[in-house]
C-alpha cells in the first residue's frame, strides 16, 4: 500500500497552473492508480487538501476528485499513539514536525505502507525512523 501526503495530492488536484514538478507528480500518481498497488489517503490529508479552498466550485471539484480516486485510511487510536511517539522522538533529535505530518507518518508505519511525499520534514523523519518507508 502507498499513502499519499498532502503536498502530493495538492499539487495534483489543486494547482490550476501546473509546472514541470506538478506535471511529474501527476504522472507518477496516475501510474500508481493504474498499477496493482493499493493507494490511499490518510483522512487528515483529505481535510488538509480541502482546507483553504475559497472558491466553492473548486472545493466541490477537488472533493469529488479525491472521493472518486482514493480510498481513505482513517486514523486509529494506535495511529495517534504512534504519532505522539514520533513527535517526541523528532523533538529529541531537534526536528520540528507538524501534528498532521506525524499522524500521516504513523499511519504509514502502522499499515506497513510506503509514504509518497514531497515534504522535507517527512523525508528527514524517515532518516530517523527506518520503519517509515518512502515511495520514490
Amino acid at each position: 500500500m502507498i499513502l499519499l501526503d498532502t503536498g502530493v495530492v495538492s499539487a495534483v488536484l489543486r494547482r490550476r497552473r501546473k509546472g514541470d514538478a506538478e506535471e511529474n507528480l501527476t504522472a507518477r500518481v496516475a501510474a500508481l492508480l493504474e498499477s496493482d498497488e493499493a493507494v490511499a489517503l490518510p483522512g487528515i490529508v483529505l481535510q488538509e487538501v480541502l482546507s483553504g479552498i475559497a472558491d466553492a466550485a473548486q472545493y466541490q471539484r477537488v472533493q469529488a476528485a479525491v472521493r472518486e480516486s482514493f480510498s481513505l485510511a482513517l486514523a486509529t487510536e494506535g495511529d495517534h499513539l504512534k504519532a505522539a511517539d514520533l513527535a517526541n522522538l523528532a523533538a529529541r533529535k531537534g526536528l520540528a514536525v507538524s501534528t498532521p505530518d506525524v499522524l500521516i507518518a504513523a499511519q504509514a508505519i502502522n499499515r506497513r505502507a510506503r509514504l509518497f511525499t514531497t515534504d522535507s520534514d517527512l523525508v528527514r523523519l524517515a532518516e530517523l525512523v527506518p520503519a517509515l518507508r518512502l515511495a520514490v
